[in-house]
């Protein structure tokens, strides 16, 4: 490699001596054009962390909420022979309706501003339903296992306990 830089120097200076030789590698250019979008990456990875933990936060005490709301209903139906699974599913059902609705909305949105912004790329990539599929799974699953903490304890507990709650 120093041999061909001093050979294109010598040239350079041959054909164009008024002007200096500069030079950059192609890959430092690169490295240098995409580190802003690796700070970026790494600034929402942090961010969306954040927010999803609060957003959990806020789920947990509503799933609280919740269950002291439908305490004497939780002990009716395990008197009158639910089991512990039809109660987390009852009062897991809403929840499950709200996530599904959120994806409803969120889905196109997401599509339109990542069409914009990958369309800044020299290459980029199609984005694929799966994607969005995964993620709403994903954002399933982490409100359920947010929520069934609670609802796990409202079903376990004594039937006789919650219909004495006043």
């Amino acid at each position: 490699m120093p041999g061909v830089m001093r050979f294109a120097e010598q040239e350079w200076r041959r054909i164009n001596p008024g002007h200096p030789f500069e030079y950059t590698f192609v890959d430092r250019n690169n490295d240098m054009m995409y580190q802003s979008e690796m700070k970026l990456s790494r600034l929402f990875s942090i961010f969306t962390g954040i927010a999803i933990y609060i957003a959990c936060l806020g789920l947990f005490g509503l799933a609280s909420f919740t269950v002291v709301q439908k305490t004497k209903e939780i002990g009716m139906r395990k008197v009158l022979g639910a089991s512990v699974s039809d109660i987390i599913v009852i009062l897991s059902k809403e929840y499950v309706k709200w996530v599904a609705l959120a994806n409803v909305f969120a889905w196109p949105l997401a599509y339109f501003y990542m069409q914009g912004w990958l369309q800044g790329f020299a290459y980029h990539t199609n984005l694929n339903i799966l994607a969005f599929l995964a993620s709403g799974v994903l954002a399933l699953i982490i409100a359920l296992l947010t929520v069934s903490v609670q609802t796990f304890k409202a079903a376990r507990a004594n039937p006789v306990d919650s219909l004495r709650y006043e």
